[in-house]
């Protein structure tokens, strides 16, 4: 038998379990897909297709990191490869540089390097209804991975520190992938 107290008690804290319920369901959310599965944010669709370390010296990777400066040493490029597509009415912008990082598991952040490459990924551009990244006839989507390549200088170490998670905030929404290194 509980008392008065106790009934009161007990109202009190499920009254305050409520509460916090509710003010949670106000907070924004991040989807978290892994690498392979779309992640829908807003009207745009993600798909990270290939995440892996690039070798600047192999010919197969060249042309992916054409312009940038070789790493330092303890320190390379690592690529993702994605397509985007616009399911929504109207037009949609690309997620911005400062709307993507990489983020390993002991919380070290690391952000997009700026690209020249004919298979980078367009930041800022515009997505027509129903368009796509990489556009249709071009290298990035007629290359081996078909998709645009977003290049992050890190440390190798970091490679240690997985899973590895790609945040993207795009169209009012935010997304996690978890990329498969």
């Amino acid at each position: 038998m509980i008392g008065n107290f106790g009934r009161t008690g007990l109202i009190a804290a499920l009254v305050c379990g409520l509460a916090l319920a509710a003010a949670a369901c106000g907070e924004e959310e991040s989807t978290l897909v892994v690498e392979g599965e779309p992640v829908e944010l807003g009207e745009l669709r993600f798909n990270v297709a290939l995440t892996r370390f690039l070798n600047p010296n192999d010919p197969e990777d060249r042309e992916y990191v054409e312009g940038l400066s070789a790493p330092p040493p303890g320190e390379a490029y690592l690529g993702i490869f994605m397509s985007v597509e616009n399911e929504g009415d109207g037009s949609v912008a690309l997620p911005s540089e400062r709307d993507m990082k990489v983020i390993d598991t002991t919380g070290a952040e690391f952000e997009p390097s700026e690209s020249e490459t004919v298979f980078g990924f367009p930041f800022g551009d515009a997505v027509e209804p129903g368009g796509e990244v990489p556009a249709e006839d071009t290298a990035a989507a007629s290359g081996p991975v078909q998709g645009s390549v977003v290049l992050f200088l890190m440390d190798i170490a970091a490679a240690e520190n997985r899973p590895l998670e790609l945040e993207i905030t795009a169209d009012g929404a935010e997304g996690i992938v978890e990329l498969d290194i």
